[in-house]
């Protein structure tokens, strides 16, 4: 059980010698020869030991890690070998890795596998070896409180990396997530370092390290005049079956380059028009089922509320599945500007159901409740209550819309795992259906999305695409539906929406934010 929670805390995965033998002959089938292999998280060096085995021109060997036990297994594992080598024990985070890649000859190896862990996990269990807190990705105050901002502990790792190696030949051979290489990649494309090449092989996770998550080997070429900005992704490290090219184009990150070109013009200029659910974090207290003509909390209590703050809800997994509303969802306030204490005159019934559970809604633990009215919920707008929408799950792993009509007379509404693009009539969302369900419009995403994230689709994702671009490839459609429908995403780009409203709240929140400063 120890070994088992030190994994999860501090993401300590170690190599099998067998894996790190075979990076190793994947990376010498390229004919590389390097003179220094740097591993700057060498756990037990399983990673060093194949690199002696493997390259015959190595001139020196330099491993750090912060567990002392490590360090020492490290040292006794290379002894063997007359190569010069060091282990030190160190905090990679305090490490002066410039100065040292500097000393080191040229070709550079740094090859290893870094935590598998994120900063909030880490702080979670009060470790104190994380990185300097800054937004270096100038996240708005909004998306720190969402989330955006946690990180692998492995990509400030081989960023840093990256960084320190901007003048040099060196390549990078590492073990990580595929999201985690994907960001790396997009941060060197974006700020235009040196990259010659780079790869991704694919790895079974749970084969090897026993944890279900999408993982590779990102190999990353270094050199002064590298202006790549793509990279293959490989099924294996056999390298034998290329899958696809991706890249950054329109600083987008591409999944699909080929499929992408042939597309592009679709894109929207300014995107908008598709929303998210509404957030409530308290399904307890605001989703409802009905039994016997009640509805029923999920505290197994009876709520007798006015019936206009309840409406209709769907999830991700019913929208997946087909399934219509088994739920209902308590929405005290309809826009922003509300404030949920008008309950108290237009809704007593409602307002004194949210006074009875005041100690569950206070203690939601999401910032972005903070600076709102007591009780608020976030997300929601007008668009949330229009008639007919076509939504989509943004968590299930397929390109699925699905419309939807309105329920016991009552708009549908979801929660902020799904996307939707309101509707006024229900010819409009047949259109839109037909629009989205298109070859063009499937080639379009397909190109964009990378189906190993955790939440694949998203509103900027949906947003991307001009209706008005794809309508000109659908000839079967009604063309004053599908000029409504146009009208509808340009007036949204057009005037501030309630999102981008929402959203200024919090931008000067950041500065109250430990670890989120530009």
């Amino acid at each position: 059980m120890e070994n088992t929670s030190h994994k999860i805390v501090f993401g300590d995965f170690q190599t099998p010698l067998d894996l790190a033998r075979k990076v190793c002959h994947c990376l010498a089938r390229k004919g590389l020869e390097p003179a220094t292999v740097l591993e700057p998280t060498c756990g037990e060096g399983t990673f060093l030991q194949a690199c002696l085995e493997t390259f015959a021109h190595l001139q020196y060997v330099l491993g750090t890690d912060i567990n002392p036990n490590h360090v020492e297994k490290t040292r006794s594992r290379l002894c063997a070998w007359k190569v010069p080598f060091e282990v030190q024990q160190a905090d990679f985070f305090t490490v002066p890795w410039q100065d040292i890649v500097e000393r080191l000859p040229e070709p550079i190896l740094v090859i290893g596998n870094p935590p598998w862990v994120t900063n909030s996990e880490l702080g979670i269990y009060n470790i104190n070896n994380l990185p300097p807190k800054q937004n270096r990705d100038n996240f708005a105050g909004i998306h720190a409180l969402t989330g955006k901002s946690n990180f692998d502990i492995s990509e400030w790792i081989l960023r840093r990396c990256v960084e320190c190696l901007t003048n040099k030949h060196a390549i990078i051979a590492m073990l990580c997530k595929t999201a985690v290489a994907r960001k790396v990649l997009k941060y060197a494309f974006q700020q235009e370092l040196p990259v010659a090449s780079a790869e991704v092989y694919l790895l079974d996770a749970q084969k090897v390290f026993g944890i279900s998550v999408s993982a590779c080997l990102l190999f990353l070429e270094l050199a002064p005049k590298g202006r790549s900005k793509e990279w293959r992704v490989f099924s294996s490290l056999d390298g034998e079956r290329l899958e696809r090219i991706c890249g950054l184009r329109d600083n987008l990150i591409i999944a699909d380059i080929s499929t992408y070109e042939k597309w592009q013009h679709l894109r929207a200029k300014c995107p908008s028009g598709w929303r998210s659910g509404i957030k409530h974090d308290c399904a307890g207290v605001f989703e409802l089922r009905t039994h016997e003509g009640r509805f029923i909390n999920k505290l197994g209590e009876t709520v007798d509320i006015e019936p206009e703050h309840l409406f209709p809800l769907l999830k991700s997994s019913d929208l997946a599945n087909h399934k219509e509303p088994s739920r209902w969802l308590f929405i005290p306030h309809q826009s922003l500007a509300d404030d949920p204490v008008q309950l108290s005159i237009s809704a007593p019934k409602a307002w004194n159901y949210l006074l009875a559970h005041a100690h569950l809604l206070d203690a939601r633990k999401s910032s972005i409740y903070r600076l709102r009215p007591r009780f608020s919920l976030f997300g929601l707008g007008p668009y949330s209550f229009t008639p007919w929408k076509v939504a989509i799950s943004g968590l299930y792993k397929k390109l699925h819309f699905v419309p939807v009509s309105p329920h016991d007379n009552r708009p549908v509404v979801f929660d902020d795992t799904c996307y939707f693009f309101p509707c006024d009539t229900e010819a409009e969302c047949r259109a839109l259906h037909t629009l989205l369900q298109s070859e063009p419009a499937w080639e379009f995403f397909s190109s964009l999305i990378f189906w190993d994230e955790k939440r694949p689709i998203t509103a900027e994702l949906l947003n991307l695409l001009d209706l008005y671009a794809l309508a000109q490839h659908v000839t079967d459609g009604d063309e004053r539906l599908i000029a409504k429908l146009v009208e509808r995403q340009r007036a949204c780009r057009q005037k501030p929406s309630d999102d981008s409203l929402q959203a200024s709240l919090f931008e000067f929140e950041e500065e109250a934010l430990p670890g989120f400063r530009s």
